[in-house]
């Protein structure tokens, strides 16, 4: 009666540490004690069976220390006796193991073990695993009470197995959500690739467990490029170039159909020149699907852990993150078409403006100056020779003025040979002289240079802002602010004219080229106006 009350304790106890223990592995191991004290068990173990139902995921055990644990090996993966209670989930007691046909015996420098107690670990009949125990006390076998009380300890251990991997599988979820929604997040908001690209590899690489995982894009030429990667060796495959026709990339490029490679050595499709540096075991090959296009392939490679391959929910994953980064490669070429497009357009209207006044101005004072040159020769007089002399110079003074101004609008040579606020100097002088237009100008840079294009977009902006300001504005007054701080260069351009509703079209006032000009450089315009209170302009970019 005595020891039955300080089973049933045990059994209490057990359940208390069921609510209890910090971890999975807590808890079994304080279970598998707790049968061996309650069976009289020199040893015992728990094996946790995998999700796939084969082999064993989890080995617990009491009574071998770490030496001899260390002696033996690897733990056992279901083979043998432990291989039937897995295929069979049923209770198993034996005399001796060894007596049994179907055992395979024990590594070298394992303990000797004979008696033999297994009950498997089962819920709304779901095999979870088995708990083993062996050599009972004073070489007796286990009885049926043996037998019974363990198998309540093994209900107890399918409860924390079940709770354990619901609460493994929610944490996952959580995860995986939470990593899709800011990559959906990065798709909305950014506007470079390449950093997309970097997130979607980082996330994948994470969930998987991947050692390495990049993504390739194809080439006009047909070479795949690895144009993101991140894990193991990713700085030394990013940029390497793949035969489309050579390699497993190319070859799922191709078929549009996602494989999953559990020996790179068994794939004759594999290309061993980029596999071998990377020492590439196994592989996931998911290609990027963008309206019926294939434009690009995901690589994972080597599951990180004691199996290297991956399994059939990590390809779904790859195909979900294979989804978000397609979107995002035809998202970019779209946009960058259609830059390339506004670019082009932008570029045909200045053409024709600059075709209307060569032809309607310069091309005037030209024939004005032939004109002249004739009433040169048919002068008969010394004074009637001179005056017409003098009057073909005033006309080509005033043709080369408007071919030089032509020039600056074109491309200012002061911006090239002398920068940002030099030009900006000139520009508001001739600006001043041609409109009658007060303009202060205040530069906050000294004689410092700036990247070229980022001079470019600036002096650009100031300029199409006081084209606006004669055509629409109707101000009396402007103030340009040329300014940087630590991280960016900034130009404001204020004017005190009739403003007009940000909200309504602005058709003709090149505000729109402003901005995308600016954002080339991933830098931004801010408008603000309204009727009757003028107008400020700031552009803002950022310093590289």
């Amino acid at each position: 009666m005595i020891e039955e009350r300080g089973r049933l304790r045990s059994l209490v106890g057990a359940g208390i540490a069921l609510s209890s223990a910090r971890s999975l592995d807590e808890l079994l191991q304080r279970l598998v004690e707790t049968a061996a004290a309650l069976t009289g068990a020199r040893y015992a173990a728990l094996g946790v069976i995998d999700r796939e139902g084969q082999a064993l995921e989890r080995f617990i055990t009491t009574g071998i220390d770490g030496a001899v644990r260390t002696a033996i090996g690897d733990p056992p993966h279901g083979r043998g006796i432990l291989g039937v209670l897995i295929r069979d989930a049923e209770t198993l007691r034996l005399h001796d193991i060894s007596d049994d046909p179907r055992s395979v015996g024990f590594p070298p420098n394992h303990p000797p073990m004979r008696a033999f107690l297994g009950v498997p670990v089962m819920l709304r009949d779901v095999a979870y695993g088995n708990l083993y125990l062996t050599e009972k006390a004073g070489g007796a076998d286990f009885d049926e009470e043996d037998e019974e009380m363990v198998g309540l300890l093994a209900a107890q251990a399918a409860v924390a197995i079940e709770n354990a991997r619901l609460y493994e599988s929610a944490t996952r979820w959580s995860s995986q959500l939470e990593a899709l929604n800011e990559v959906g997040t990065a798709l909305a908001s950014e506007i470079k690739l390449p950093r997309v690209l970097a997130l979607i590899t980082e996330h994948l690489r994470k969930l998987i467990d991947a050692r390495l995982v990049a993504i390739a894009l194809p080439r006009p030429d047909g070479t795949l490029v690895i144009e993101a990667a991140d894990g193991d060796s990713a700085a030394e495959i990013l940029g390497r170039q793949l035969e489309r026709a050579g390699s497993k990339s190319g070859r799922v490029l191709e078929r549009a159909r996602a494989e999953r490679v559990d020996d790179l050595r068994a794939d004759p499709e594999v290309d061993y020149e980029v596999a071998r540096p990377l020492a590439a075991t196994t592989g996931l090959y998911v290609p990027l699907v963008a309206r019926h296009r294939v434009i690009g392939v995901v690589v994972a490679h080597d599951k990180v852990g004691d199996d290297p391959r991956f399994s059939d929910d990590d390809l779904r994953l790859a195909e979900q993150f294979a989804i978000r980064a397609a979107v995002a490669v035809d998202q970019s070429a779209r946009v960058a078409r259609d830059a390339l497009r506004r670019v082009v357009e932008a570029q045909e209207l200045e053409r024709r403006r600059l075709a209307r006044e060569l032809h309607d101005q310069t091309g005037q004072e030209l024939t004005s100056v032939i004109l002249g040159l004739k009433a040169v020769e048919e002068a008969h007089d010394p004074a009637g020779h001179a005056e017409a002399l003098e009057r073909v110079r005033a006309q080509v003074v005033e043709t080369l003025h408007d071919v030089r101004r032509l020039a600056v609008e074109l491309r200012p040579k002061a911006l090239d040979d002398f920068g940002l606020v030099a030009a900006i100097e000139r520009l508001v002088q001739t600006f001043g002289e041609q409109t009658g237009i007060k303009v202060d100008l205040v530069a906050q840079l000294a004689d410092e240079r700036l990247a070229s294009d980022v001079e470019t977009a600036l002096y650009r902006m100031v300029q199409e802002a006081l084209t606006n300001i004669v055509k629409h504005a109707q101000a009396a007054s402007v103030s340009i602010v040329i300014g940087r701080s630590a991280a960016a260069v900034s130009a404001v351009v204020e004017d005190d004219g009739r403003g007009f509703d940000t909200a309504a079209r602005r058709e003709g006032m090149g505000l729109d080229g402003m901005q995308e000009r600016l954002a080339l450089l991933d830098g931004r315009l801010k408008i603000e106006s309204r009727p009757g209170a003028g107008t400020t302009l700031v552009g803002e970019v950022p310093l590289r």
